[in-house]
């Protein structure tokens, strides 16, 4: 600014004071030109909005033809308005009319001004208009003046996000803040949802932008800082990596921007602008959002994406707010919206209300996602910049089977993916009247199609498909919700209340799964530089016996009278199946000596998912009752893939020969020693992958509800012989192929499988 010190403080406060005026929304602005003009000293001041069809529109103006309000558009990236709309950053120059972007509109009769200083008017990285002044004498604006500028540009962001602008806005258009958008994703649970956007972690919304005390807010600012930075090391320092799923070396990065000195004194120099602690923080974020969002190089979108959560953490810490609200009651028909999240958070929500979720990471194999396809949630991942997109309450739908989120759908397009929603429930009907049909290929091969739970309120689809028993119940889910470890008695009541409401279906109980990206709040993580393969499941088993034994002990007491299948999880060598197996012999007679009523029939079983397993399959096949493929992890490390990973999520395909002959060593181990095998991975759920399943001996999979159906209606049009031909070939003699795929999907054309 070149008038007075403390300038930008006067028209901040001059703004604040327009803003609370009774007038209408156009007479608003056209005060605010005004104003922004007499304290930049500028001839002109302009102010351009985006609209819903990427159109920028001149909305008020200061200087130059006011007819042409509400006439003069351009697109983004037309003209020097469009430039900054399209990079989001300021344009400063002494000449504009020299530059190879400017283009003149005849109807404003600026072509006699030659300085020009354009700002974005950025909401959350998102660039809602642009904000002009122009001079007629050559000049360059000075860097107080940018400031100046980009200060009030994020007053003016607010005035748009209040909707007040709407009014103005052309029959047929919205502004963009508002625009119907369609981003794209990957599914990780089948089905659509239409609904309202709630976000898991919330952003601050800063409602109090100008500051009456500079000092005062900088000191704020201050004190925040070194809470934040006092929060972090004693993180650090306690190694609570279960603190919010975060690692040690999340919370260094966290350190190191915590301590940037060009951060710092970025917000510094805002807050003396005269912006509140809370604004300024928004403020920078925003910046650095919208550099994020056009930013190319993955490892300087991580970087910046580190940056904008510590900003958050920041705003949470000066409104006195927890970065997680731990919303547990939603408002009908609510869609999850988050960057990221753990399975134990999705199971916090009520999810009678919940129709959809949708997160920025996250592949088809995170627990999340396996959380999410066990409770019938439609669910996509990957969908870029979500978060900072949506609003509360925007209205949003999920159709994942397309892997689109249309978020602030039209009326039309909502209208048609109801009917879409309406079309799948009549086709979950159609397989609903399969359900009492005998799951019999049409060859006369018997197949057993188990559900996958973890929850009481999973044994009602038992009824709903006719599935023939659990095939997994994850026991770790009941530990994972919990606030504390569950009792022995909460356990035998849990275990007794699965068994009788199964009936005479069997269930297989997996022991703890837990360590890795499953952790307990309660309790405390080792440190580990690569939790997949650390200390998990069995490994925590054999090493915390107590843990162990007062699980199978409960096991046991809920199963007076009943069959009971256990299975152990992450076995990597017999010896620990053996370790186990004694270890439950031991509570066995324990019971039996203090005179409780055993199982009728007790079956111990191993979870193949090691690939070490693999050498050793005929001696554990040999000892176990049973086998249980856990096709999730076994993947993961054949392909040494972390499936967490969304660069590695699709790199390698489940149907590459060399995880198909895997997978048929483990079958016909399983036949040559006469006891059962057991899919219960991913790969079942999958009408395509099945089929190959079925080709290579497995005669059981287990699956989440939703894919029961669909899983039936295959296996009842299928030859098994003729599939098994088929795929022997195709893996005995692969020739290099990355994927038997293709050549599956021919084959289901051809013999009339649905796929």
């Amino acid at each position: 600014m070149r008038g007075a010190l403390g300038g930008p403080r006067l028209l901040l406060r001059r703004l604040r004071e327009v803003m609370a005026e009774p007038v209408s929304a156009q007479a608003r602005l056209d005060k605010i030109v005004v104003l922004i003009a007499a304290n930049m000293v500028a001839e002109v001041c302009s102010f351009y909005v985006l609209r819903s069809d990427q159109t920028l529109e001149l909305y008020a103006t200061e200087g130059l033809n006011r007819d042409a309000v509400h006439l003069t558009t351009m697109n983004v990236g037309e003209g020097l308005v469009g430039l900054i709309a399209q990079r989001a950053q300021p344009l400063n120059l002494p000449n504009a009319q020299s530059h190879p972007a400017f283009s003149y509109k005849p109807e404003t009769g600026e072509e006699i001004y030659q300085s020009f200083l354009g700002v974005p008017v950025l909401r959350a990285g998102n660039t809602l208009g642009v904000l002009v002044v122009q001079n007629r004498a050559h000049r360059l604006y000075s860097e107080e003046e940018v400031e100046a500028m980009q200060t009030t540009a994020m007053v003016l962001a607010e005035i748009i996000a209040s909707g007040e602008l709407q009014q103005l806005a052309r029959p047929g258009t919205d502004i963009a803040l508002r625009r119907p958008m369609s981003l794209t994703g990957e599914c990780l649970s089948e089905g659509v949802g239409l609904g309202y956007v709630v976000l898991h972690e919330p952003r601050v919304v800063v409602s109090n932008l100008i500051a009456d005390d500079p000092a005062k807010e900088a000191a704020r600012l201050d004190a925040a800082i070194d809470g934040l930075r006092s929060h972090i090391d004693a993180l650090i320092e306690r190694g609570d990596v279960a603190h919010g799923g975060e690692h040690r070396e999340v919370l260094e990065t966290f350190r190191m921007f915590a301590h940037d000195p060009g951060w710092l004194r970025r917000l510094r120099e805002v807050i003396q602008s005269g912006l509140t602690a809370e604004a300024a923080v928004e403020r920078v974020q925003s910046d650095n959002r919208a550099k994020m969002m056009r930013q190319t190089d993955p490892y300087l979108r991580e970087r910046l994406h580190d940056l904008d959560e510590l900003a958050n953490r920041l705003l949470h810490r000066l409104v006195g707010r927890d970065l997680v609200g731990g919303q547990t009651v939603l408002p009908d028909n609510a869609i999850l919206v988050a960057r990221s999240m753990g399975p134990a958070a999705l199971l916090d929500y009520d999810r009678s209300h919940l129709r959809g979720l949708v997160l920025e990471e996250g592949g088809p194999t995170s627990h999340v996602a396996i959380v999410a396809r066990a409770l019938g949630i439609p669910a996509i991942g990957g969908v870029e910049n979500v978060t900072s997109l949506s609003e509360a309450g925007d209205a949003i739908i999920v159709d994942s089977g397309a892997g689109q989120v249309l978020l602030r759908p039209q009326a039309d397009v909502e209208g048609a993916f109801r009917e879409k929603a309406r079309l799948r429930a009549r086709r979950q009907e159609q397989y609903r009247k399969l359900r009492d049909l005998p799951c019999v290929t049409r060859d006369g091969v018997d197949v057993a199609l188990h559900l996958n739970a973890g929850l009481m309120v999973d044994l009602p689809h038992l009824a709903e498909t006719g599935a023939a028993g659990i095939g997994l119940f994850r026991t770790e889910l009941q530990f994972m919700i919990s606030e504390r470890l569950p009792t022995m008695s909460e356990q035998i009541a849990l275990y007794r209340s699965v068994l009788e409401a199964a009936g005479s279906r069997p269930v297989t109980f997996r022991t703890l799964d837990i360590g890795g990206d499953k952790v307990l709040p309660y309790m405390r993580q080792m440190e580990e530089e690569n939790p997949a393969l650390g200390w998990r499941a069995i490994r925590i088993g054999l090493d915390r016996p107590g843990l162990l034994r007062a699980q199978i002990r409960a096991m046991l007491k809920a199963a007076a009278g009943r069959p009971l299948k256990i299975m152990l999880p992450m076995v990597a060598t017999v010896d620990e199946f053996t370790r186990a197996k004694d270890l439950v012999a031991r509570e066995r007679l324990h019971l039996d000596r203090h005179g409780y009523e055993p199982p009728s029939d007790l079956r111990l079983g191993v979870m193949v998912e090691v690939p070490s397993l693999l050498f050793q399959i005929e001696e554990i096949a040999a000892r176990a009752d049973f086998l249980s493929v856990g096709s999730n992890d076994l993947m993961q490390f054949l392909f040494a893939a972390d499936r967490e990973n969304p660069q590695m999520a699709n790199r390698f395909d489940a149907l590459h020969p060399a995880c198909l002959r895997a997978l048929r060593l483990v079958a016909r181990a399983g036949e040559k020693a006469g006891i059962p095998v057991t899919l219960c991975g991913e790969l079942g759920g999958r009408p395509l992958e099945a089929m190959a399943l079925l080709a290579l001996g497995y005669r059981s999979l287990s699956m989440s509800p939703a894919s029961v159906g669909p899983i039936k209606a295959m296996l009842l049009s299928l030859e098994v012989a003729r599939a098994r031909e088929t795929v022997d070939a195709l893996i005995d003699d692969a020739g290099g192929l990355a994927t038997i795929r293709p050549h599956l999907a021919e084959f289901a054309e051809k013999h009339g499988v649905p796929v």
